[in-house]
């Protein structure tokens, strides 16, 4: 089983224990989330590669480029929508089968080829009337380290790199592209209840 190097520690020596008790206690803290305030979050906003997906390329003989999605996920955001939350998509990228994701899960915001997505949280703030401390971010690399900084609720997914994990309010235990949009998703609408 391949795993995370944040999560892979060996039990050689009976002093290994205290750097996994050590790790896992951080862990916690991070997903421990008791304290964030979920029922003021009035907006969700995912980056795509890495959060919606695995962050894999493929590509197919003919140089197709192709994604794999979660359906969960895309239900976990139609549930949100539901209920009244804003949500939306801050890429870098610009690729067609993004926006065709975005169309099919009727998102409220798609924006593509953004390098400053803290900017692009704050613009989509002002045109909705919404608090940036009533928007919850999940991001995965150095690209969404800003947004996760500046978000009510600053979230990474499992296997994101260490510097956002580091940053974020809340660490999901799924990995990108399975579930953790969703697990999102869960814990928004069980802090409205």
């Amino acid at each position: 089983v391949e795993m995370p190097e944040d999560s892979y520690l060996e039990i050689d020596e009976p002093s290994d224990w205290i750097a996994i008790e050590q790790a896992l206690k951080k862990r916690l803290e991070k997903t421990g989330d008791a304290e964030l305030p979920w029922d003021r979050i009035r907006m969700f906003l995912t980056d795509c590669d890495g959060c919606l997906t695995d962050g894999g390329m493929y590509y197919s003989e003919n140089g197709d480029e192709l994604k794999k999605f979660n359906t969960k996920d895309g239900m976990g955001l139609r549930l949100l929508r539901e209920h009244g939350i804003l949500t939306g998509i801050i890429t870098a990228e610009t690729r067609e089968l993004n926006r065709r994701r975005a169309e099919k899960l009727k998102l409220d915001e798609y924006q593509e080829g953004v390098q400053d997505k803290a900017s692009s949280i704050r613009a989509l703030c002002e045109k909705h009337g919404i608090d940036p401390a009533e928007v919850a971010y999940l991001g995965d690399d150095l690209g969404d380290l800003e947004a996760v900084r500046m978000a009510g609720i600053g979230c990474c997914v499992a296997d994101g790199v260490a510097a956002v994990r580091e940053s974020a309010d809340y660490i999901t235990i799924a990995r990108g592209g399975a579930g953790a949009v969703r697990e999102l998703a869960d814990r928004i609408l069980a802090g409205r209840l």
